[in-house]
């Protein structure tokens, strides 16, 4: 069974013969089987060679780049193999097509309110009293239909998350300094969590869209633009409640991390080592978690589920299948 694999230690991913090796500075060296690497995560200094990117691309392995911070840095991806001129040229026109890519984006936004909703509902439940948090997600998530262009319903998603974030104190049982979303550089613990959080799903998400035929960099919601693949920031949307979200709730409220797990510098917060490999345990947890699923009739893992957003954007855009974004519905 493929995993992802998480290194932190400084030092160099090397190739030999059919093994990929890490040797740290202190001359320890651990073998890595290929065959049971899906994606390396690399967390601070690390020396490559192109024998190595070599075999990486020989495998269809991808390297995901995070600085010593825990910032993400960039991604080395294979050659892709998963070709189709007709999803690509059909990908292209449903994004030129205001009213194509307006029915996409809208239901993008459908299933993000709903999966906020629900994670919104299940503390309510249990004595949050998030009564008016709830009222004024829907409230503002009433605009959705009658909206005209991405970015009013980009503006529409960034009002309901910030309903949504301004309540995260009634959720979280620890004392947070959390008032709005920053993100460059994240200045506080749950701007950190949820920056490295966010991080790790984009990864993931183009990861699975790479074992597809569609094309990362052409989206419904996000603007395509330049040293980004727009496609993976839409279907990230939709899981960030789901994964990214509940992690961070789970982690603080059975302090599983605090703030002894952060350091502030200057203008920005990071997370120390040992905070990080704890959310990469729970996060790739939450991954292989698996639920039954309604319409295929067998447990899938939420890391299927995310491969699963992208066929039902294939079908949507070469057999016009009306796509309907995923939604919790536990």
């Amino acid at each position: 069974m493929k995993r992802d694999f998480f290194i932190f230690s400084n030092g160099r991913l090397h190739r030999k013969e059919n093994t990929l090796f890490f040797t740290n500075n202190e001359g320890s060296k651990k073998a890595i089987p290929v065959e049971t690497v899906r994606n390396l995560y690399v967390f601070g200094e690390t020396d490559f060679n192109t024998k190595f990117f070599n075999f990486l691309s020989q495998n269809s392995i991808q390297l995901h780049l995070f600085n010593y911070y825990g910032f993400y840095s960039g991604s080395f991806i294979p050659r892709k193999t998963l070709l189709s001129g007709e999803v690509i040229v059909k990908q292209v026109k449903s994004f030129t097509s205001l009213s194509k890519q307006m029915i996409v984006a809208k239901e993008l936004i459908r299933s993000v309110v709903i999966n906020i909703l629900k994670n919104l509902q299940y503390y309510n439940v249990r004595g949050r009293d998030l009564n008016e948090e709830i009222e004024g997600v829907k409230r503002i998530s009433s605009n959705i239909d009658r909206s005209k262009t991405t970015e009013e319903l980009m503006g529409f998603e960034g009002q309901i998350r910030q309903v949504y974030y301004n309540c995260f104190h009634k959720i979280i049982a620890q004392e947070i300094d959390f008032e709005t979303r920053v993100k460059r550089p994240p200045n506080n613990m749950i701007n950190t969590l949820i920056s490295f959080g966010n991080s790790l799903l984009y990864t993931t998400t183009l990861s699975e869209i790479f074992k597809t035929q569609l094309n990362p960099t052409i989206s419904f919601l996000h603007s395509p633009g330049y040293r980004r693949y727009s496609l993976a920031l839409d279907i990230s949307e939709i899981f960030k409640p789901i994964l990214v979200d509940r992690i961070i709730f789970r982690l603080l409220n059975k302090n599983m991390i605090s703030e002894k797990d952060f350091q502030n510098n200057l203008n920005f917060c990071y997370m120390k080592d040992k905070g990080k490999k704890l959310f990469l345990k729970e996060y790739d947890k939450q991954l292989n978690r698996t639920i039954k699923h309604r319409r295929l009739k067998r447990h899938v893992s939420y890391r299927h589920l995310i491969r699963l957003e992208c066929y039902k954007l294939i079908k949507n855009v070469i057999e016009r299948k009306e796509y309907e974004g995923f939604k919790i519905w536990w």
